[in-house]
């Protein structure tokens, strides 16, 4: 071991330089001209000026002392330690002398056998005496002073501003690691030096021995070491340059700057300064050697810490984690760390797990790279299940033995863990992603659970349909279980029609219920519930699945649950057309059909419908379907329709819809609305017969054909006999014929009409027409004729050669026959002859 040597540099009258002033009193043998350089520009020293004439033992104690240090490599190998006391006069009496010890040695941690340098605050190697002579021998390994662990523990717990530790520690990191420097002022380079302990035990040991330190500098803004204490008096004094170089930790006033705490920090300032010693021994097992700022360190002293059992904040456990994947140095040690984050942290998310599983395995750790492989496959699983925002998609497993382990996993998590039906769903799902090797038997009984639950789902949840949609395509047995839990709730409760019609079981196929004739029954029944439009083919369906032929009340009452009960007439005719003839004629299909064709016709399409029922059931075999009334219905709306295309002439056919029975059946009604005015306008009318039946017609059929009349009347073109006819009947209607002003007004326009419109040969057989039944109104039309005949020419006189001559057209404003006129014009004729 290398011992220290010695400087001592002050101002007296014997020393190296043979003359009196401040020089090196004395040094040990070998010291360099670099050393004492060195040592020179680090020992300069002036006291706060109220202490600048301290003369006392007493007064001479309170002055600051300056413990300095200076590595000269950035490991702190080769250092220089000075303590500067301030020992007042010098041999001339002058004030301002001071007194500075120096250590210096090319290997520092060997020579103070592992020491730090701020340890050596208040050590007793240090002197203040002049040597007598100029040689001092060697120092073989300095003591250490009393500032130590407990010390500073102690300090730390009485002083009001140790909040701010961790604030400090980052800062001096920084110095360290980018520049600038860390200034502490305090009250006493007593706490100064205790500051600087707090900072250099927490440190890294590599980076602490490359702090440079002064406990002690009047003018902080002449140092540029690492770290500079000063006391409050005189107030710090920086140039505009110098201010974003020092960062300033005022403890006497309670300023403090603020300063970004990286997380290593706040793990050594949580472990302590009395624990972190065995944590930085520890390290070094996990350290790869370059590390300089505190997120190089954090990951290794997080890993060193956890395996001696200190635990770790998040922060910590992430970076460790994040850490492993390309710390190959560490080798099988990698697989340890592992474990040690594995134990005590349980609560890693699944992208962590897997580092840690990698590292674990990297590492050559078999078992713990299972545990956490089967850890991880629980997290996905319950993230996949609970549909978490970190979840994945299921991939298969290969490694057979993790497909065991994952199954048995999976099988206590369908036993435990799930809580919804949706939950069991999607780890039903995980499990057929994953390729699990499942048992048929826990399969089946998975399955059916799942469905039992299902059908107690009032609301899914958003997704659920899907999924188990998903389900159902991937795993057949999920079919199979959901179909017997719905025979289940068939067979055992009542009124469970509708449970296809409902989720999940309209999820299910025809082809899925093949061999289950209640269920396939029911599901076609749901089918008509949201298809209404193919109910007739589904009905079919249905009774070839009962092996019948004709549908009973209960059947059709499910099929056609709207309120009135009843088939449309499409529907009705498609039926009557399945129906075999000769099957046995069933009571309540008679009912349908009656209540059918009862039911209100409120337009055209509604009576072309109904009109082809009639026809299907007119046939004589399914006529005898019916009930008498419908059948008598039937035969009568085939009557009037045929009346429609038959009747020679518009009396007849307005007969044949007034007789009594006529006007009973929607289907004779719904005739007589929408078809009976204008079948009756294609048909010529015998004027005398139609007239005095028209009254017989609702006042709604009768404005209806005064309205058609009078629209084709007043079209004009072509007046033919048909229309001339209906004419001729409405213009000699009587005058009581009319129950409304309105009918009254409309048949004076079309009586009207004729007399303005028509040519003279139509209103002459129009004449014609009325006669019989109207003779004033004939006589009236016949002058109307007359009118319109064109007057006779006059013989046309040849006058040429001579022409008659005619006055001149009037002015305006003047008479053509004036007085003035014509004396001007014999005037004109006397003058003539």
């Amino acid at each position: 071991m290398k011992p220290f040597q010695q400087l001592y540099y002050t101002s007296c009258e014997h020393g190296l330089s043979g003359f009196s002033g401040f020089q090196f009193n004395a040094v040990s043998a070998g010291v360099t001209a670099e050393t004492r350089q060195a040592v020179e520009a680090l020992a300069g020293y002036e006291p706060p000026r109220s202490l600048v004439e301290s003369d006392t033992p007493e007064a001479l104690e309170r002055c600051p002392v300056n413990l300095c240090y200076r590595p000269h490599d950035r490991a702190g190998r080769s250092a220089t330690a000075l303590c500067v006391r301030y020992v007042g006069r010098d041999s001339a009496r002058r004030f301002g002398n001071y007194f500075a010890h120096a250590l210096h040695s090319e290997d520092f941690p060997a020579a103070g056998g592992g020491l730090l340098p701020i340890e050596l605050w208040n050590s007793p190697v240090w002197t203040r005496a002049v040597s007598p002579g100029t040689e001092i021998p060697t120092l073989a390994g300095p003591a250490p002073g009393p500032l130590g662990v407990r010390a500073v523990e102690g300090f730390l717990r009485g002083h009001p501003h140790a909040a701010r530790l961790p604030e400090l520690l980052a800062a001096v990191f920084a110095a360290l690691t980018e520049h600038g420097s860390v200034v502490v002022v305090d009250r006493s380079t007593e706490e100064i030096a205790h500051w600087f302990a707090a900072v250099s035990y927490l440190l890294p040991p590599r980076l602490a021995r490359g702090l440079s330190f002064a406990t002690y500098v009047l003018r902080p803004a002449r140092s540029r070491l690492h770290l500079i204490g000063t006391v409050p008096e005189p107030p710090l004094v920086f140039g505009p340059d110098d201010e974003a170089a020092y960062t300033v930790f005022d403890f006497a006033r309670g300023v403090f700057p603020e300063v970004p705490v990286p997380a290593l920090v706040r793990l050594l300032t949580r472990i302590g300064v009395g624990s972190v010693r065995p944590v930085w021994s520890w390290t070094a097992d996990y350290e790869e050697g370059g590390e300089r700022t505190p997120d190089d360190w954090h990951a290794p002293v997080a890993a060193a810490a956890a395996s001696g059992g200190i635990a770790l904040a998040t922060a910590d456990v992430h970076a460790v984690i994040d850490w492993l994947a390309g710390a190959g140095h560490l080798g099988a040690r990698r697989a340890a760390v592992a474990a040690d984050i594995h134990r005590e942290h349980r609560d890693l998310d699944d992208a962590r797990l897997t580092a840690l599983s990698a590292a674990a395995k990297a590492g050559g750790d078999g078992a713990v790279h299972q545990e956490i492989e089967g850890k991880l496959y629980g997290l996905r699983m319950r993230a996949y299940a609970t549909a978490a925002e970190d979840a994945v998609e299921p991939v298969p497993i290969t490694d057979p033995a993790a497909l065991v382990r994952a199954a048995a996993l999976w099988e206590r998590l369908l036993e435990t863990g799930v809580r919804t039906p949706r939950e069991r769903t999607r780890l039903l799902l995980w499990g057929v992603g994953a390729r699990l090797p499942v048992p048929p038997r826990v399969m089946e009984r998975e399955t059916l659970s799942l469905s039992r639950a299902l059908l107690g789902t009032t609301a899914p949840p958003p997704g659920l349909r899907e999924e188990v949609a998903a389900l159902l395509h991937a795993l057949p047995v999920m079919k199979s279980s959901l179909a017997t839990a719905l025979e289940e709730a068939l067979r055992g409760r009542s009124g469970q029609e509708q449970l296809f019609a409902q989720f999940p079981a309209e999820l299910l196929r025809e082809e899925d219920l093949v061999d289950r004739p209640l269920l396939l029954e029911h599901h076609l029944r749901a089918r008509a519930e949201r298809d209404p439009s193919n109910t007739v083919p589904l009905m079919f369906r249905i009774l070839e699945i009962r092996g019948r032929t004709w549908p009973d009340e209960e059947l059709l009452r499910g099929l056609w649950r709207q309120p009135s009960r009843t088939w449309t007439h499409r529907d009705a005719a498609r039926i009557a057309a399945r129906l075999p003839l000769s099957a046995p004629v069933d009571a309540a299909v008679g009912a349908w059909f009656d209540r059918t064709l009862n039911q209100g016709i409120e337009d055209e399409e509604a009576l072309e419908g109904c009109l082809h029922l009639c026809s299907a059931l007119s046939h004589p075999r399914r006529s005898a379907w019916l009930p008498a009334a419908a059948a008598d219905l039937v035969r009568l709306t085939l009557e009037l329709e045929g009346a429609l295309a038959e009747a020679p002439e518009a009396t007849e056919l307005l007969a044949a819809y007034l007789a009594p029975k006529a006007g009973s059946g929607a289907a004779p009604r719904a005739l007589k609305r929408f078809h009976l005015v204008p079948a009756m306008l294609r048909l010529p009318a015998d004027v005398g017969r139609l007239r005095g039946r028209l009254a017989e017609l609702e006042h709604r059929d009768l404005h209806h054909y005064l309205s058609l009349l009078y629209g084709r009347v007043a079209a004009g073109g072509r007046i033919d006999d048909v229309l001339l006819s209906h004419v001729a009947t409405v213009a000699t209607l009587p005058a009581g014929a009319l129950l409304s002003q309105a009918l009254a007004e409309t048949a004076a326009a079309i009586r009207a009409r004729p007399e303005g419109y028509w040519r003279g040969a139509d209103l002459a057989r129009l004449e014609q027409a009325v006669r019989p039944h109207g003779p004033a109104l004939a006589d009236h039309y016949a002058r109307c004729a007359e009118a319109r005949r064109p007057a006779r020419r006059r013989p046309f006189r040849w006058l040429w050669p001579f022409r008659r001559r005619t006055a001149p057209a009037p002015a305006a404003g003047t008479s053509g026959t004036s007085g003035k006129s014509r004396t001007s014009g014999k005037s004109r004729k006397k003058k003539g002859r």
